[in-house]
């Protein structure tokens, strides 16, 4: 199921899923039970060592898809308080679509630990992330950070 993205197109610069920034990834994310997920197709703009991607965005793949998966699947916003990556293999840019997964590992009251995986169109696992997101509560998400609630990324 696609998830919807609720924020304001023209106000949602993020890097990762603002879809009026012109650098940025745009990324869009699909809902499939436990967990989360987006495809992405790299271009040679992100690449560190000629055709391959850069570790960077890389690591902006992995953390961008497990914010999501905090609002989406969490039900509320976070902030990433730890990231663990094991860069496995190099991602080539012309190796067609990405998909890039996030699945709960561990939740409690203030945080959740989120397990995100990249793999190329081959299934290969290219890296793999263990994340830390702190979590506000809802109220606070809300107020502070524009939260619209959970039902606002399910709309139809």
């Amino acid at each position: 199921m696609k998830i919807f993205n609720p924020f304001d197109p023209e106000l949602n610069r993020c890097f990762g899923c603002g879809p009026s920034n012109p650098a940025g990834l745009k990324l869009v994310f699909e809902d499939d039970g436990d967990t989360l997920f987006t495809l992405w197709e790299p271009s040679d703009r992100y690449q560190g060592y000629p055709g391959i991607l850069h570790g960077g965005i890389t690591a902006t793949l992995l953390d961008e898809t497990a914010a999501w998966f905090v609002y989406a699947k969490l039900g509320t916003a976070g902030v990433t308080s730890r990231m663990n990556i094991k860069y496995l293999k190099p991602v080539i840019i012309s190796g067609g679509k990405l998909k890039i997964t996030a699945e709960l590992i561990t939740k409690d009251e203030k945080s959740a630990i989120i397990k995100c995986s990249l793999a190329d169109r081959n299934k290969n696992i290219c890296a793999e992330a263990e994340i830390t997101y702190f979590l506000y509560p809802v109220e606070i998400a809300t107020r502070r950070y524009h939260y619209p609630g959970k039902e606002a990324f399910y709309q139809k």
